[in-house]
């Protein structure tokens, strides 16, 4: 994308946000595997929950949609406890259940969306936490203790192709309310991450 494209649109998801607990906890898991040769390892600030992916949309709907996403949000736990090999070299953690609050988030993040005449996908959600892609073969650890994310922040996030990464546009607390916010990821390192 070259400088004029990227001034004129944003590349937009809506995520689950962890913490720094949650956070460290993704990462220490993710580092207790072993990756082939050429994984791209997701670099820690990067580590998220995918509710859902907008694409390219005018930079000046911004402030509209970073309004219109101002859903409610009561806090509740999600507890990741599968580190999985999905297809086309994809590792994630996932929940063996997904908690009622967690699609009814999904949801109500969908109905906003469409109220912003934005696309929802229509398929149903698969939460999960990339940790790494072009990862086939990895040597994946599980723990014998699941990993319980108190979820508390939902982001609105523009994606950038090279750094800073991503950038997160709003958080939603269920204490501090809608908050802009200008978190940026540093540069991945290695191994390969993005």
């Amino acid at each position: 994308m070259g400088g004029t494209t990227a001034a004129r649109s944003a590349r937009l998801f809506v995520a689950l946000w962890p913490d720094a607990a949650p956070r460290a906890a993704i990462a220490a898991w993710r580092d207790t595997c072993t990756w082939p040769v050429g994984a791209a390892v997701v670099a820690t600030p990067r580590l998220h929950m995918t509710l859902h992916f907008i694409g390219e949309v005018a930079a000046e709907r911004l402030p509209a949609i970073v309004h219109g996403l101002r859903v409610p949000l009561q806090p509740f736990e999600l507890t990741l406890d599968r580190c999985v090999a999905w297809p086309r070299g994809l590792v994630v953690l996932q929940p063996s259940e997904t908690p009622a609050a967690l699609l009814a988030l999904h949801a109500a993040c969908a109905d906003r969306l469409r109220l912003l005449d934005l696309p929802v996908r229509p398929r149903p959600l698969r939460a999960h936490v990339t940790l790494a892609r072009d990862a086939a073969g990895a040597s994946l650890q599980q723990r014998t203790e699941p990993l319980r994310w108190p979820v508390g922040q939902l982001a609105l996030v523009r994606s950038h192709p090279g750094p800073p990464g991503y950038e997160v546009l709003s958080l939603l607390s269920p204490t501090a309310g809608p908050a802009p916010a200008r978190a940026q990821s540093p540069p991945a390192r290695k191994p390969r991450q993005r």
